[in-house]
């Protein structure tokens, strides 16, 4: 592996799936609207999409098999000294089905990111777009949010909604929140690479005001 370069913030991003999201975010980095490099994918599972997405923008790929491992703690390590290796400065959640533990967020103290298809603190957990159809809900989106050893917890930075419409099933309503997510996730990800973004006492700070509220996604332009 080569050098670090100076004050080039190297991402890594953990994936277990196709990884849209992580597509989001190479296509930022080579666009250069994240001043940053994705020093690595890392995948808890084999043969996903993910890694293929990877290796097509000429990224590392790696895969830390989460089900070879009897222990959680054993998983972590390993996974621990892949990101050491690639000298990581920022973790970036994909589409990680892992929660992991506040022993290894520690490591990472305000440096870990993830996104979940809800308007957090709603649900939380897996099914969410068949669940907010069935609560009847008008409204349904996607939360980034700094990462913490809860399911989908640690503090909110950004949401964007969108309408529950009245012949959506959760495919067609997953489809129109994964749009969102495109936009949200790479531009919360920049944010934390500038120093834009902060989190102070389990608080979140953009550009160095306190959030009362999570930001609302309107248009871009709106927070340059």
């Amino acid at each position: 592996m080569s050098k670090k370069e100076a004050n080039v913030t190297r991402i890594a991003v953990l994936v277990s799936g196709g990884g849209s999201n992580l597509q989001s975010i190479i296509d930022k980095v080579h666009e250069s609207d994240i001043a940053a490099e994705i020093c690595c994918v890392i995948s808890n599972k084999k043969q996903v999409y993910a890694l293929d997405r990877a290796q097509l923008a000429r990224i590392s790929a790696v895969v830390v098999d989460s089900s070879a491992y009897t222990e959680r703690k054993l998983f972590e390590q390993a996974l621990l000294e892949e990101l050491k290796q690639h000298q990581t400065d920022v973790i970036v959640m994909a589409g990680f089905m892992r929660v992991l533990s506040a022993e290894f967020i520690a490591h990472y103290t305000g440096r870990i990111l993830n996104i979940h298809p809800s308007l957090l603190p709603e649900f939380t957990g897996l099914h969410t777009h068949q669940r907010a159809l069935a609560a009847g809900k008008k409204t349904h989106g996607c939360s980034v949010h700094f990462a913490s050893a809860e399911l989908d917890g640690g503090p909110l930075i950004m949401r964007a909604e969108v309408s529950v419409l009245s012949d959506d099933n959760a495919e067609s309503l997953a489809q129109r929140v994964l749009h969102q997510e495109h936009k949200i996730y790479p531009l919360c990800v920049q944010w934390l690479c500038e120093g834009k973004i902060k989190v102070h006492d389990n608080e979140v700070f953009y550009r160095d005001q306190k959030l009362v509220e999570p930001l609302t996604w309107q248009d871009e332009t709106n927070y340059e």
